[in-house]
């Protein structure tokens, strides 16, 4: 299946489920971040072949390996199957960007072909991702990050495993747990309190994502603002929580300063577009 097939085929479930995914944007339950999600996306063969793309082992993959979090990450597309790179652009094309800004009501969204912090990721067993929410910008500071879209592959997916999204309530007590069941899409809008993780890893197997983020020049609530990528504990981690708030004010206070972004290194270096 080529990059326009893969289009033509999200197209076709955007405007067959429209109304629904409308319906799960503007009434969230558990959580005020708005999300949705899509299931069986694609046609098996397509996610099958996706997850095949990616290496076992997460070789040639940059870890990143913290308190904060730990996975593997890699926004180099070209390095690996070409189904790979069709799927993340496809996510990107004009039409697709168009209807789901349409449906979200968003204004001037633009996906980014740098794959700034998005891409490839992999996480193995006891690999997790904390409480957070995303840095506010693109990797050059002239567009807010608005809209996340994660497309797990990973077959056979479910709770027990763990490795799943959640998203949480205001004071960050409770979760809304979304398996990483294969062959779903969810998009989740990203602001200064859309805290969102991924529970840790408990299976020997891989968890696969092909990640996608949309910018705008327009911020959320149309103010200005700047924040590095910001971390929490969870509630029942109270010294990760005491630590994450000193780190955050110090990345932030860094950032500001010297200008530098987690991950600016990490970027797509194909020219090719959506």
């Amino acid at each position: 299946m080529d990059q326009h097939q893969i289009v033509a085929q999200i197209l076709e479930r955007l405007h067959r489920d429209r109304e629904a995914i409308a319906a799960a944007w503007n009434t969230p339950v558990g959580t005020e971040t708005r999300h949705f999600y899509i299931d069986n996306l694609l046609p098996q063969l397509v996610v099958d072949t996706a997850y095949a793309a990616f290496p076992r082992d997460g070789s040639g993959f940059f870890s990143r390996e913290s308190f904060r979090e730990k996975k593997r990450t890699s926004a180099h597309i070209t390095e690996y199957a070409p189904i790979l790179g069709n799927i993340t652009f496809a996510m990107q094309d004009p039409s697709i960007v168009s209807l789901l800004s349409e449906i979200v009501d968003f204004d001037q969204i633009e996906p980014d072909p740098a794959l700034y912090a998005g891409g490839l990721s992999m996480m193995f067993k006891g690999d997790f991702l904390n409480p957070h929410i995303d840095n506010s910008h693109d990797a050059k500071r002239d567009r807010y990050r608005r809209l996340n879209l994660l497309y797990y592959v990973a077959p056979d997916w479910k709770l027990e495993n763990g490795g799943n999204f959640e998203l949480w309530n205001e004071d960050r007590s409770t979760p809304v747990t979304v398996v990483s069941a294969q062959n779903r899409l969810l998009v989740m809008e990203t602001h200064k309190s859309s805290w969102h993780s991924v529970s840790p890893v408990v299976t020997d197997r891989p968890r696969c994502c092909i990640s996608n983020y949309y910018f705008s020049q327009v911020s959320p609530d149309r103010s200005d603002y700047f924040h590095v990528t910001s971390f929490d504990g969870r509630p029942e981690e109270p010294i990760k929580k005491m630590v994450s708030v000193v780190d955050n004010t110090l990345r932030n206070t860094v950032s500001r300063t010297l200008r530098i972004g987690r991950g600016k290194g990490e970027i797509n270096i194909d020219k090719r577009t959506p």
